[in-house]
């Protein structure tokens, strides 16, 4: 079984292609969704967070304060980095038991993280990085979360991918069926 990676910058189209891949019958983990997921399936690991950050971060019903998280994480970059240590190896551990449950020559891993991370860099077979440019990515962005180009870039500005960590790289920056042809490449690469 061959596993891709797929990341890619906010906007660049990395959803469309996991998405494409799922039509053509391949399975992929969804690393943002699982985590959150996670978050309440897990209550030890609420306890491991609320002890490292020495508060809580439940809401009345006992659930993840989303919202006290992110104060909390983006207000201290320190707290930002703790978090990770905690919720990272578990999302690694969820992938990998994941993964063993499943019969097939290609899965993939949609993560905006996991390539710059090396507690993941052992999982993949291939690092697929969706670009697009700056300016469509803004766009798309802006129309799906009704969000404008200042509240999008400061979300752009804390993303850093390089192509050249990449195995491959998927341009997006045509249409549909020319994304679609080159997923199709991508399969054909590593099956």
């Amino acid at each position: 079984m061959k596993t891709l990676l797929i990341t890619g910058g906010i906007g660049s189209g990395k959803t469309i292609v996991c998405d494409y891949l799922r039509a053509k019958g391949y399975p992929v983990y969804d690393s943002d969704k699982r985590t959150k997921e996670l978050y309440d399936e897990e209550p030890s690991l609420l306890d491991s967070i609320e002890e490292a950050f020495g508060e809580s971060i439940r809401d009345e019903a006992g659930k993840l304060d989303r919202k006290k998280l992110s104060s909390v994480i983006f207000s201290d970059p320190q707290k930002k980095k703790i978090l990770e240590d905690i919720v990272y190896p578990v999302v690694k551990e969820d992938f990998i038991v994941w993964r063993c449950g499943i019969e097939q020559d290609l899965v993939a891993m949609e993560s905006a993280v996991a390539m710059d991370n090396p507690l993941f860099s052992d999982l993949f077979d291939a690092r697929v990085l969706v670009s697009s440019p700056l300016q469509e990515r803004l766009k798309r962005v802006e129309a799906r979360d009704n969000a404008s180009e200042s509240e999008v870039m400061q979300r752009v500005k804390t993303q850093n991918y390089q192509e050249g960590e990449a195995d491959y790289v998927i341009d997006n920056s045509s249409d549909l069926k020319a994304l679609q042809s080159k997923v199709n490449e991508l399969i054909n690469k590593y099956i």
